[in-house]
C-alpha cells in the first residue's frame, strides 16, 4: 500500500477521486475508472498497462469501503491482464487484485467466479513471481470466504465442477486447496454438492504428483467422515455409479479408495443400493480373485460383497404386480433415487434403509444380477474365489427369490453343468449346492410340465421316448422319497450326459459329485432317476462304466449308510422297489449285480447269477472286477455277510457263491484271501445244539416277498446278452475289443 501511495502522487486525478467520494459524485468515479481501464490498463503500451494497474489499485484504495460499489469497473481490466504475455504485467495485474481484494474484503463474493477462475489459470502460471503473487492473493480470498456467510456455494459448484477435470497439477493443486477449505467452513454445506464433483475428486487422486494425492486423499476422508455423520443428508443414489466407475480402475489407490467408500455406501444406505447391484458387482466380484499384492482391495470387496447380499430378503421375490400399486405413486426413477432416501440422521440403516427413510419400494433388478453373474462364469479368465462368489450369490437368490430366479434357470442351467468340470473342488462344491437348490425347490415345480418333459432331454443320453414315463412310474413307487421338482430329473440326464461326454470327469471326480449329491439331495432319490435313465442308455459300456461307479460309491461311502441299511433287509415295499430298480440297472456289470444281491442278502439269488457267468466272455476287466469284490467282502462294510458264514446251515447259497466266486478267480492273492476265509467256515456238525430244531436267531433271513426273481434273472440273461452283441459289432468294425484273458 505504501508503495501504491508513493505512486498515487504521480496521478492527479486520484486526488479527484477522494473529492468524488466526499461528494458522493459516483459518474465521475466511473469515469476516472473507465479512464484508467481503457486507456491505460487495456492500453497497447506495456508501460501503460502497467500504470493503469497501478492506478486501479489506488483507486480503489482512495475508495475505501466504497469500493465494493465499483469493483465489476475496478476488477475486469486487472483480469484481462492476467492473460498478458509478459510476466511482469501479470505480476502486477496480481499485485492489484491483491490489494483491490483486500480493501473490499467481502464485497468481492459476488464476484468470486471470476476472480476464482482468473487464480486457477495463475496457479498454473510458469514465471514462479507470478505463482507467488498469486499464492497471496489466493490465502487473501480464503480468509474471506471463511470469514463470511454470504459465499454463494450454488452458484460456484458449476465452475468448481469444470475446473476440476484440469490435468495441471498445480492448477489441480489450487482446487483440492480450495475444496479442503470450504468443506471445513461450518456454514458451507458441501457435502450436498459432492455428486458434482467427486468424480473429479477420484480422477485427481490418480496425480502422478504425490503430494496431490495426499492432498486429495485427506479430502476424500473428511467427505467420508462427513457422510458417516449424517447419512441422512447424503445423496447415495446419485453417487453410486461414479464408485462402480471407480472401482474397476488400474490404478490401486483409486481402486482402493472407491472401494472403501463402496464398503461405506451399501452399509449406510442400505436397500437404496439395490437398484445399482449390477454394476457393483460387475466391480466387485473380479476384486475377489486379488492376491496378496491387493490383499487391502481384496478384503474392502469382500465385505462389499456379502453386505450386499444381505439386502436381498424374501420380499424381493413379490411380483412385480403386487407392488404396482405401490411403487406407481412412491418409487423415483434410478437417477432420483436418493431425493427419497432419508429425512433424519443416525448411525446405521434401520431394516436395509437409512436412519429416517420413508419406506419406499426399492426394485431388485435381478435380470441384470443373473447377468453379470453368467458373464464371470462364461469368462474362463474368471479367479477361483469369484467363481466361488458367483455361486454363492446364485444359492444365495435362489434361496430368497426362488419365483423370480426360476426365470433365468434354463439360461443357467447349462453354464452350471459345464462348472462342474472346473478345476476346484471348491468351487463344485458350491456349484452342487445350486443345482441342488434349482433340483429340490418348489419355486421349480411347474403344473403343466412332468419332470422330464421334452424331447431334448429324451435325445441327449439316448432315451427312448417313453423313457420319462417309465421312469416317473417307477419314481411314484417309493412314496418313502421327498418328491422333486420339474428340474431333478432333467439334472440327472444331463449330468449322467455330461459323464458320457467327458469320461475323465467322471474318474476324477464322478465319485466326489454324486457323494456330495447325496448329501445335499434324496440318495434314494439319486440312485433311483439314475439306474432307471440308465436301464434305457444305448451306450451300453457307458452305462457298464456308470453302474460300477455307483455301485462302489453305494458299497463304501459313508454318505449311503442309511441308503444301505434300506436296502439291507428289504423289509419295505419302498426298499424292495429300489432293489428291483436298481438291480435291472445293475445287468449292465456282471460283478455289480453279484455286489447287490451281497448287500440286499439275496444270497440264492447271488449264487444262481454266479452260474451263469458261465455263458459270459471272461475277460481281464470282469476277472478285475471279480478281485475287487473279494476285497469289499473282506472290508467293515460286508461285517455282516461273514457273520453269516458262521450259520452254514441256514447260509448254504452264501458260501456256495463265494466259492463260485473262488472258481472264477485264476491262482492270485484275491484268491489266497477268499480260499483262506472259506477255509474258517465251521462244520456244520460240530455247530449242533440242543436247540436245533429253532433257527438261528440273527443270521435267518427271510426271502422278500413280492420280488420275481425268475424275472430278474432273465432280464440280466437279456442286458448281458445285448452287450455281447455289442462287443461283437465293435470286433467287426475293427474297434479294440476289452482285454480279454488267455485260458
Amino acid at each position: 500500500l505504501n508503495c501504491l501511495k508513493s505512486h498515487m502522487r504521480s496521478w492527479p486525478s486520484l486526488e479527484l477521486v477522494r473529492e468524488f467520494v466526499a461528494q458522493n459524485n459516483a459518474a465521475q468515479i466511473k469515469h476516472v475508472i473507465q479512464i484508467l481501464s481503457q486507456e491505460f490498463a487495456l492500453s497497447q503500451h506495456p508501460h501503460s498497462r502497467k500504470g493503469g494497474l497501478i492506478g486501479l489499485a489506488a483507486c480503489s484504495i482512495a475508495l475505501g469501503k466504497d469500493s465494493g460499489l465499483y469493483l465489476k469497473e475496478l476488477i475486469e481490466p486487472v483480469l484481462t491482464c492476467f492473460n498478458d504475455a509478459d510476466s511482469r504485467l501479470r505480476y502486477y495485474a496480481c499485485e492489484a487484485l491483491y490489494n483491490i481484494v483486500k480493501v473490499a474484503r467481502g464485497s468481492v463474493l459476488p464476484h468470486f467466479n471470476v476472480l476464482f477462475d482468473g487464480l486457477s489459470k495463475l496457479a498454473a502460471d510458469p514465471d514462479p513471481n507470478v505463482k507467488s503473487g498469486s499464492e497471496l492473493l489466493d490465502r487473501l480470498l480464503k480468509d474471506i470466504v471463511t470469514e463470511s456467510n454470504k459465499f454463494d456455494l450454488v452458484g460456484f459448484i458449476p465452475l468448481l465442477r469444470e475446473r476440476i477435470y484440469s490435468n495441471n497439477q498445480y492448477a489441480r493443486q489450487f482446487i483440492i486447496s480450495w475444496i479442503l477449505v470450504l468443506e471445513s467452513v461450518p456454514d458451507i454445506n458441501l457435502l450436498d454438492y459432492l455428486p458434482e464433483i467427486l468424480d473429479g475428486l477420484f480422477q485427481i487422486l490418480g496425480d502422478n504428483s504425490k503430494e496431490i494425492r495426499k492432498m486429495c486423499e485427506v479430502a476424500l476422508g473428511e467427505f467420508l467422515k462427513e457422510i458417516k455423520k449424517n447419512p441422512s443428508s447424503v445423496k447415495f443414489a446419485e453417487m453410486a455409479n461414479i464408485l462402480v466407475i471407480h472401482c474397476q480402475a488400474s490404478d490401486d489407490l483409486i481402486q482402493l479408495t472407491a472401494m472403501c467408500w463402496m464398503r461405506e455406501f451399501i452399509q449406510l444406505a442400505g436397500r437404496v443400493m439395490l437398484p445399482y447391484s449390477s454394476g457393483i458387482l460387475t466391480a466387485v466380484l473380479p476384486c475377489l480373485s486379488y492376491d496378496d499384492r491387493k490383499k487391502s482391495i481384496k478384503e474392502v470387496a469382500n465385505v462389499c460383497n456379502q453386505s450386499l447380499m444381505k439386502l436381498v430378503i424374501p420380499e424381493d421375490d413379490e411380483t412385480d404386480e403386487g407392488k404396482q400399486s405401490l411403487s406407481l405413486q412412491t418409487e423415483p426413477k434410478e437417477e432420483s433415487l436418493s431425493q427419497q432416501e432419508v429425512t433424519s440422521s443416525g448411525e446405521g440403516p434401520c431394516d436395509g434403509f437409512p436412519p429416517g427413510t420413508d419406506r419406499v419400494p426399492v426394485t431388485l433388478n435381478l435380470d441384470g444380477i443373473v447377468q453379470v453373474l453368467d458373464c464371470h462364469l462364461h469368462d474362463s479368465a474368471t479367479g477361483m474365489m469369484t467363481r466361488i462368489a458367483v455361486l454363492k450369490w446364485l444359492y444365495h437368490l435362489y434361496i430368497k427369490t426362488p419365483r423370480k430366479m426360476f426365470r433365468h434357470t434354463d439360461s443357467l442351467f447349462p453354464i452350471l453343468l459345464r462348472t462342474l468340470s472346473d478345476e476346484s473342488d471348491e468351487v463344485i462344491l458350491k456349484d452342487l449346492e445350486v443345482l441342488a437348490e434349482i433340483a429340490s425347490s418348489p419355486a421349480g415345480q411347474t403344473e403343466d410340465q412332468g419332470p422330464c418333459d421334452g424331447s431334448d432331454m429324451r435325445s441327449e443320453l439316448h432315451i427312448p421316448v417313453k423313457a420319462s414315463q417309465l421312469s416317473m412310474k417307477g419314481m411314484e413307487c417309493s412314496p418313502s422319497t421327498p418328491t422333486m421338482n420339474s428340474y431333478f430329473y432333467k439334472f440327472m440326464i444331463n449330468l449322467l450326459k455330461r459323464f458320457s461326454s467327458e469320461r475323465k470327469l467322471l474318474e476324477t471326480r464322478g465319485a466326489f459329485i454324486i457323494r456330495q449329491l447325496c448329501l445335499l439331495l434324496n440318495a434314494e432319490n439319486i440312485f433311483h432317476s439314475m439306474a432307471d435313465i440308465l436301464l434305457r442308455e444305448e451306450d451300453l459300456k457307458f452305462a457298464s462304466t456308470m453302474v460300477h461307479t455307483l455301485n462302489t460309491i453305494l458299497l463304501t461311502s459313508s454318505e449311503l449308510f442309511q441308503l444301505r441299511n434300506q436296502l439291507k433287509d428289504l423289509k419295505t415295499p419302498e426298499s424292495r422297489n429300489l432293489f428291483c430298480c436298481l438291480y435291472r440297472s445293475w445287468c449292465h456289470n456282471p460283478v455289480t449285480t453279484v455286489s447287490l444281491c451281497f448287500l440286499t442278502q439275496n444270497y440264492k439269488h447271488a449264487y444262481d447269477l454266479i452260474q451263469k457267468f458261465g455263458d459270459l466272455e471272461v475277460t481281464v476287466d470282469f476277472l478285475t472286477e471279480v478281485d475287487k469284490l473279494v476285497q469289499l467282502i473282506e472290508c467293515p462294510i460286508f461285517t455282516y455277510l461273514r457273520l453269516q458264514l458262521l450259520d452254514v446251515k441256514n447260509n448254504p447259497y452264501l458260501i456256495k457263491a463265494l466259492y463260485g466266486l473262488l472258481m472264477l478267480l485264476p491262482q492270485s492273492s484275491a484268491f489266497q484271501l477268499l480260499s483262506h476265509r472259506l477255509q474258517c467256515v465251521p462244520n456244520p456238525e460240530l455247530l449242533q445244539t440242543t436247540d436245533s430244531t429253532k433257527t438261528t436267531l440273527g443270521f435267518k433271513k427271510a426271502t422278500a416277498t413280492n420280488i420275481d426273481y425268475l424275472e430278474l434273472l432273465q432280464h440280466f440273461e437279456r442286458v448281458q446278452n445285448k452287450h455281447l452283441e455289442v462287443r461283437h459289432q465293435r470286433a467287426g468294425r475293427g474297434e479294440p475289443p476289452d482285454r480279454r484273458v488267455v485260458l
